[in-house]
């Protein structure tokens, strides 16, 4: 909402804010009623509860025989004795069926929304009748934080090496069937396209107009077709060419051909010269001629150097790593793994690699049970903690216990879609070194235990936001299984009416057939209780 309403926001919730207020005062005697009854049930509840329970006891010892509770006893207890088995068949069994409804409501309710629907009512309408007053002002400041918290973690990111469309991801439409990319995911990046290339709305030219359109078709087929409008109405569109190395474009040779005519034709315009550069130099990259991807990575770092946050690093890493430059990865991490710097999983694990390399050759966990772990082992396990840490979905992907899919065009930092990313580009430097992953496979899930749980604070980084899975969920394709962490517990009200049901289904079970005996055994709880209700 902040994003959408720009500079007044301020002004809207004051105004909110200023009626609510008003609406407040116009009756506040109805309201003083009320926040005392409230203030008065929560007070005698927590201080005179057991005042309550003997003027309980007291009126049940003074109505004993004014109400006939003695005759009304003994009644009952006749009446019990001469029901038939099939009253308590239909008895468990109707109870086993209630508890089994709300046992499939519970966890149907808890599979989307994560909590238990009696919990949460028992939260929003309960706890401010028993002791909910009080704190108010803290709970809610306490839940806002949590929604400011909730709302940055939901923040997505362009993944610095994403794919082709034309080339990379139709190719794997035509083959499987199945779209690689969600609508959420392609409208993010229609959004930044639509952004970068025709930001300045003031002065845009015919062309323009038309590209901007563009990027907001849905249909592939639109947007193609709408490119060549484009280079109709000007030859020197090169956001045009751009539209068409991305999505039209069959082969990567066949790209760095458009891409190369749109650089020849862009100008002055910073935003295109960036995009396309780094495109060319990704192309260079899938076409095998590294060093030249690497040159032209550096060249628009040092051209550029403001421009840190589109990550060009994260492409400089990945293709050095191609090369086993591995002092010149070691360079780059020394620049980009600062503290003061955002984090990342191509960081993070990079960095483990590195260390884990110089050990995992001789690696082995029975020497190391014996002997202890080395210096630089220790290092190597630290930085692997550290890693996992920041993103715990990455190990499976790179232990190949998940299947790999192709990565989205954009990433949520710490998410299962940040994983997929960076293990689909990545795994293959981690099988180059010896031991890397027998290293990884005997370390990571050591992590867990080093962290808080449940997970109110972090070791080396923030605590881990719960928010991921459901933009993973939006980022990611629906064939795809979602990671998620932390693993979600069952409420307890789950597993209580699961016991219920379970109880009063065998109680119906034996009821049915073995009719007498549990009818003898319910006329001789209802005798034992007339026993003790006579002694008293």
């Amino acid at each position: 909402m902040g994003f959408l309403l720009g500079g007044h926001v301020t002004p809207l919730f004051t105004d909110i804010r200023r009626n609510m207020e008003d609406s407040t005062g116009s009756n506040p005697q109805s309201l003083g009623f009320t926040d005392k009854l409230k203030s008065w049930l929560s007070w005698s509840w927590t201080y005179v509860c057991f005042i309550w329970f003997g003027m309980v006891l007291i009126m049940i010892y003074v109505l004993w025989s004014p109400l006939k509770l003695q005759e009304t006893l003994t009644s009952a207890s006749v009446f019990l004795n001469t029901l038939t088995p099939k009253f308590y068949v239909a008895l468990t069994g109707t109870s086993s069926l209630i508890s089994g409804l709300i046992l499939i409501f519970e966890w149907w309710y808890f599979r989307k929304y994560g909590t238990s629907f009696i919990e949460q009512v028992s939260v929003s309408h309960l706890r401010p009748l028993l002791g909910g007053v009080e704190n108010s002002s803290t709970t809610g400041d306490y839940l806002h934080a949590t929604q400011f918290n909730n709302d940055t973690c939901f923040k997505v990111w362009r993944n610095p090496l994403n794919l082709f469309r034309g080339a990379e991801y139709n190719r794997y439409t035509w083959v499987t069937g199945k779209e690689p990319l969600t609508y959420y995911d392609m409208n993010l990046s229609a959004q930044d396209h639509q952004t970068f290339f025709t930001g300045d709305t003031q002065q845009l030219r015919p062309e323009d107009a038309v590209m901007q359109k563009a990027w907001r078709e849905r249909n592939p087929q639109a947007r193609i077709r709408a490119a060549y409008q484009a280079i109709e109405m000007n030859h020197e569109c090169a956001a045009a060419y751009v539209l068409l190395a991305e999505e039209e474009a069959t082969t990567i040779t066949e790209a760095e051909r458009l891409f190369k005519k749109a650089l020849s034709i862009a100008g002055k315009d910073i935003n295109l010269l960036v995009y396309i550069k780094r495109r060319l130099a990704m192309c260079a990259r899938k076409l095998g001629r590294i060093k030249e991807a690497v040159k032209m990575m550096r060249d628009l770092m040092k051209e550029f150097p403001l421009l840190g946050m589109l990550n060009i690093h994260e492409n400089l890493l990945e293709a050095l790593l191609e090369l086993q430059a591995y002092a010149d990865v070691q360079a780059v991490l020394a620049k980009y793994d600062d503290i003061s710097l955002p984090k990342s999983a191509t960081i993070c694990y990079t960095s483990a690699l590195l260390k884990a390399r110089a050990v995992s050759d001789k690696f082995s966990p029975e020497a190391a049970s014996r002997r202890g772990l080395s210096t630089a082992e220790m290092n190597a396990v630290e930085a692997i903690h550290r890693a996992v840490e920041f993103n715990p979905h990455v190990p499976k992907y790179l232990l190949e216990m998940k299947s790999l899919i192709l990565p989205p065009e954009h990433i949520l930092k710490r998410g299962d879609s940040e994983a997929v990313a960076y293990a689909f580009f990545h795994l293959q430097h981690w099988k180059r070194a010896e031991g890397a992953l027998n290293l990884l496979h005997c370390t990571w899930e050591g992590t867990f235990r080093i962290i808080p749980y449940p997970l109110e604070k972090g070791h080396l980084f923030y605590p881990y936001p719960g928010c991921t899975e459901t933009a993973d969920r939006e980022l990611l394709p629906s064939f795809h299984e979602v990671s998620v962490y932390p693993k979600k517990e069952l409420p307890f009200f789950i597993l209580f009416t699961a016991g219920l049901c379970s109880f009063t289904a065998m109680l119906a079970m034996l009821t049915h057939q073995f009719p007498e005996l549990m009818g003898v055994f319910a006329k001789a709880l209802s005798c034992t209780e007339y026993k003790i209700n006579n002694e008293n």
